[in-house]
């Protein structure tokens, strides 16, 4: 929202806090199922479902910068405002997340490849830089919440910004403090 919204436009708002969420929009869903509908243990589905062939091919196609950037294209030919946001916010988030996944990496280029970026730095593996890299993260995050809550006069806009931040920075200040 901070980088692709619109003040003036709340469709293109709309989009592109959608498109900053879709590349994670899978996870979630499968992993949500995973443990509490199913009751499966996180270590299984953190360690083993989420590096399986059928949960890796989900997350190449909806974090393939080819895919976005061909809907990217697709967008800016047809002149749609809130497409350019949506697909722009996808790719910003896969750009910002491909030099902070090491063995968590996904297949950034597919169809064209499979092949893997595994970063030296991981946002969340404090083994991999985590302690510096979570932090500055939450710092970025704080500062784009309150850039956009005093840019966006909307009432939405400025509830999503903080409720959106707040599930950012209260579990990595929880397990900060406690782990």
């Amino acid at each position: 929202m901070a980088a692709f919204g619109k003040p003036d436009a709340s469709k293109v708002t709309l989009a592109a806090l959608v498109g900053a969420m879709i590349p994670d929009l899978s996870l979630y869903v499968m992993a949500g199922v995973a443990l509490f509908v199913l009751g499966m243990p996180d270590q299984y589905v953190f360690g083993t479902l989420y590096f399986s062939d059928a949960w890796q091919q989900v997350f190449a196609i909806d974090n393939s910068f080819v895919l976005w950037g061909i809907a990217l294209a697709v967008a800016l030919w047809r002149r749609s405002a809130w497409a350019v946001a949506l697909t722009a916010a996808a790719l910003a988030h896969i750009a910002l997340d491909f030099p902070l996944h090491s063995d968590d990496a996904r297949m950034h280029f597919w169809p064209v490849t499979d092949w893997k970026f595994h970063s030296p730095i991981s946002y969340w593996d404090s083994g991999q830089g985590a302690g510096w890299f979570g932090p500055l993260e939450m710092v970025i995050v704080v500062g784009l919440t309150a850039y956009t809550i005093l840019r966006f006069p909307q009432t939405w806009v400025r509830i999503m910004a903080g409720l959106l931040c707040a599930l950012q920075v209260v579990p990595f200040v929880s397990w900060y403090l406690f782990f």
